[in-house]
């Protein structure tokens, strides 16, 4: 058989597996792609081709994998984020483009006069290390420090860090900002914050697949959020910075708590590309 053959009958199997048919069709030529190591313009060029001895059973052990919901950045190993690819393991969240909104954000921040001359950022619950990595790239005068629960996760989060030559960034096992000595100029968090109730609704990719400590903060998807905000005003320099991510209708609560934490004053919510609003920006009071 053909290459394009064997890809049309895996993109039967996973919409048979409740995968829609645009996506079935973009996943099987990922993983062909990635099972024979070539990249889109050889793909394009040689898709007609025949099958390579060994290719059509390695593929069907893919196919079956993402036919069981698995996600494909988990199958490959890596994903992209901010123009670069960072490795995931099923220790830790697959980062998201909404997400690459904390690091517009966070390098604003770190911009606005008065600039420091090495500002420190303080990245919680790190994951994969994409947003402290990406910052401390982007922000080369940065000094970044990332926090994390989990041993795991940090461990993925160096080994990206060296992969990407960030190997400047401090890794600490932490919970939240506890240990922390210095005063950070910018805080920047994608934590947990989504409703234990929505679970169910979620797709199998993410409920079965990614690690649920990072996912899920209660009944309403703000205990995390709750003790980071104040943990935050209190720890932030005069002038500091806080920009985490938040979930869907979850601004009007945040802006209210924020209101009510000494120090800290709501500064704008910036909307993802469907609109929702997802990003939080607020800063700690000069003095």
């Amino acid at each position: 058989m053909t290459l394009s053959e064997l890809v049309v009958d895996a993109m039967r199997v996973l919409q048979a597996a409740g995968i829609p048919p645009e996506q079935s069709r973009q996943d099987a030529a990922v993983l062909a792609r990635h099972q024979l190591d070539w990249d889109h313009a050889r793909w394009l060029t040689h898709r007609t081709a025949q099958a390579p001895v060994d290719f059509a059973d390695a593929f069907a052990r893919t196919i079956e994998r993402r036919a069981r919901r698995e996600p494909v950045a988990y199958i490959l190993g890596t994903r992209e984020f901010y123009s670069r690819t960072f490795l995931v393991t099923p220790e830790v969240l697959v980062p998201r483009p909404e997400t690459e909104l904390v690091v517009e954000e966070a390098l604003a921040a770190i911009r606005q006069p008065p600039s420091q001359a090495r500002p420190l950022v303080v990245d919680v619950g790190t994951g994969s290390g994409c947003l402290a990595i990406t910052i401390a790239l982007e922000a080369h005068d940065a000094r970044v420090i990332a926090t994390d629960t989990s041993a795991a996760a940090i461990n993925v989060a160096r080994q990206n860090a060296t992969r990407l030559d960030a190997a400047h960034i401090t890794f600490m096992e932490r919970d939240l900002l506890d240990g922390l000595t210095e005063r950070p100029n910018v805080i920047v968090s994608n934590p947990p914050y989504v409703p234990e109730g929505d679970r169910a609704s979620l797709e199998p990719e993410v409920r079965e697949f990614e690690p649920a400590a990072a996912l899920f903060a209660g009944p309403d998807g703000l205990d995390v959020i709750r003790v980071l905000v104040p943990a935050a005003a209190e720890r932030l320099a005069a002038g500091g910075w806080l920009v985490f991510e938040i979930g869907i209708h979850q601004d009007p609560a945040v802006r209210d708590l924020i209101a009510h934490t000494p120090w800290l004053e709501w500064r704008h919510t910036t909307p993802d590309l469907q609109g929702i609003p997802r990003v939080v920006v607020a800063r700690r009071t000069p003095i």
